[in-house]
């Protein structure tokens, strides 16, 4: 089990797949987040990691908190959370996690806080129809109806939709894919809609209804880690896209020389083809053969003559 990340909800927008179609997408920025501190079952009795993302202000930190980041060593933080990990995803203090750390196509949940709505009716807060809009209706027309039923159990039962405060909860949506990552500006771009509004804080995770990519970074994708995978990948593209173009020169080379070579035989026998005198000798050459076969034919018949006189 991975760790999971601190990020910021940026907002909304759109983005263009490669067939051509457009996904809404929700932009979130990971900013600074470093694992600050460690916990193991020896010590602890359960495996975490602790993680703090966007540095704040001295003014804005209490003394407590100055004490703990001076002690570890560290840029005071603003957000911190801890993550449940196992033994083999444990890193180590001060290492700062990147918007690589998910791969694109990755399916992930992100848990935040929901906007907060206020006192809200049942129509708006539970999708209630409300009562008739007139015959026999007044004043009641957008109620949520009977709450409950008669003497017994003469109590409304516990968890009844009714009129109360809307959000500010924590929820969790689940399955969300990760459609692109840039982490050079440290920015995940998700498909669909994600809890909170601009500004407010999340925490992505690793799908639990999901497996995990085989080629996700374990123990997890650190700041800098991509860009030297990046240049590796571009080295390779380039050393093959110019070995494609050798190839392609030698074919292109050899279907030319093909190409001339067929266009040379095909003239030359059509010159031969044309020309007079080569005409004129096959003809000739035909004659000859069909005299010299009928001459011999003429020298068998006389032979046979001759042989049957002999014979008489």
């Amino acid at each position: 089990m991975r760790t999971g990340i601190i990020a910021r909800k940026v907002g909304m927008t759109r983005l263009y797949l490669a067939d051509g179609t457009h996904v809404p997408v929700t932009v979130l920025r990971i900013n600074n987040c470093q694992v600050l501190e460690n916990k193991t079952q020896e010590k602890n009795g359960y495996t975490s990691i602790t993680l703090g993302s966007e540095e704040a202000k001295a003014k804005n930190i209490s003394k407590p908190q100055k004490e703990y980041f001076s002690k570890i060593k560290v840029a005071p933080k603003i957000k911190l959370k801890e993550f449940r990990v196992s033994d083999s995803n444990l890193i180590e203090k001060g290492k700062e996690i990147g918007a690589n750390h998910f791969i694109v196509g990755q399916y992930i949940d992100a848990t935040g806080t929901t906007i907060g709505k206020g006192f809200a009716g049942a129509m708006k807060r539970h999708n209630f129809g409300g009562l008739r809009a007139s015959h026999g209706v007044s004043i009641s027309h957008r109620s949520h109806g009977s709450t409950g039923n008669s003497q017994d159990p003469g109590r409304v039962f516990k968890g009844k939709k009714m009129a109360g405060h809307m959000g500010s909860r924590q929820r969790t949506i689940q399955n969300l894919q990760v459609v692109a990552a840039d982490s050079d500006r440290g920015l995940i771009f998700i498909k669909g809609g994600v809890p909170g509004s601009k500004g407010s804080w999340l925490t992505l995770k690793d799908a639990v209804k999901k497996a995990v990519p085989n080629n996700a970074p374990f123990p997890a994708g650190f700041l800098g880690e991509e860009e030297n995978s990046v240049k590796d990948i571009e080295s390779t593209q380039e050393s093959g896209q110019e070995n494609n173009i050798t190839t392609k020169q030698e074919t292109l080379k050899e279907e030319n020389q093909n190409t001339l070579q067929e266009a040379k035989n095909e003239s030359s026998k059509e010159v031969e083809q044309e020309s007079p005198e080569n005409t004129k000798k096959e003809s000739l050459s035909k004659e000859g053969e069909k005299s010299e076969s009928s001459n011999q034919d003429k020298d068998k018949i006389v032979d046979q003559d001759a042989s049957k006189e002999e014979e008489k």
